[in-house]
């Protein structure tokens, strides 16, 4: 595989380092940025790399604050569904779309085209020539879902984690989870202000405190399970808070007033979710959708 053209590695990194220099605060716009030059940088190495390696990770402690002023970069949209499928189509090496929505827990693409022109979702179409000693691909390119979620870790008195269980979306789907509080973030969102949504959303509370020092940041390359085949990379944001409200034993359910909107009509979207409080969450699913 030819290298990138070192000028344009060079403009990513320029360009997401003068948008938020060091040592500015952690943001959404600077972990996307970042996560762009990072592909484009891995995708530049030797042929017998992987494109990225399922469920990798990376993680920094950061304790300074998570506001930002930057401006958002310019995103791909789309007109409708169609023109999404026409597009994302050609650059995917088999067609998975006409799974989504009808595998059990998978999302349509009318979904993601929500989540694209939300700006919830990046699609990054990246060059990509591997798996062809030969050459003849060079030009191809490869589409990478990129995510930004906020994570709200939960305790009670008792120093419980709340997580949900599951969720029951709006096609009768059971959808199985067993992790935190979690929500895709806006491109304009500081991440206490997603945490504070996520809470009013999916919990209905507004009561909410964030732990000063608790915010903690890690990406994960791996498929979309909410999109099956189709790659996907999560910035994650973790916050420990404090919600006043909460059922302090027991499982209890909560209806989802925030998501359904806009995706009524054509999409699958959450009607209602289960939380139970655990000891530990070590062993929690990695699973972000």
């Amino acid at each position: 595989m030819r290298s990138v053209p070192s000028r344009v590695t060079a403009g990513l990194i320029a360009a997401f380092l003068s948008a938020c220099p060091f040592p500015s605060p952690p943001n959404l716009l600077f972990f996307a940025a970042a996560a762009a030059a990072l592909s484009v940088l891995h995708l530049s190495k030797a042929r017998a790399r992987p494109l990225t390696p399922l469920c990798s990770r990376r993680e920094v402690s950061l304790t300074v604050a998570m506001r930002s002023t930057v401006s958002p970069p310019p995103s791909l949209t789309f007109s409708s569904p169609e023109s999404l499928s026409d597009w994302i189509r050609p650059h995917l090496p088999f067609d998975p779309v006409g799974s989504w929505g009808a595998v059990p827990g998978s999302k349509s693409l009318v979904n993601l085209w929500i989540e694209v022109n939300r700006g919830e979702t990046s699609l990054l179409l990246l060059p990509d020539s591997e798996g062809d000693p030969s050459g003849e691909k060079e030009g191809t390119s490869t589409i990478l879902r990129v995510v930004n979620v906020a994570i709200v870790r939960i305790r009670n008195s008792r120093g419980e984690v709340l997580v949900e269980s599951h969720q029951i979306l709006s096609d009768g789907t059971v959808r199985h989870r067993y992790r935190p509080l979690s929500e895709k973030m806006m491109p304009w969102e500081a991440v206490e202000e997603a945490a504070v949504r996520a809470v009013r959303e999916e919990l209905g509370k507004d009561a909410v405190r964030i732990i000063p020092g608790s915010y903690r940041m890690r990406m994960e390359d791996r498929a979309s399970a909410s999109y099956p085949g189709l790659p996907g990379r999560y910035i994650l944001h973790t916050v420990d808070a404090d919600v006043e409200g909460l059922p302090e034993v027991g499982e209890f359910s909560t209806e989802e007033n925030g998501e359904g909107v806009e995706a009524a009509e054509k999409g699958v979207f959450v009607r209602k979710h289960f939380w139970k409080w655990i000891a530990d969450d070590g062993g929690m699913q990695q699973s972000w959708e």
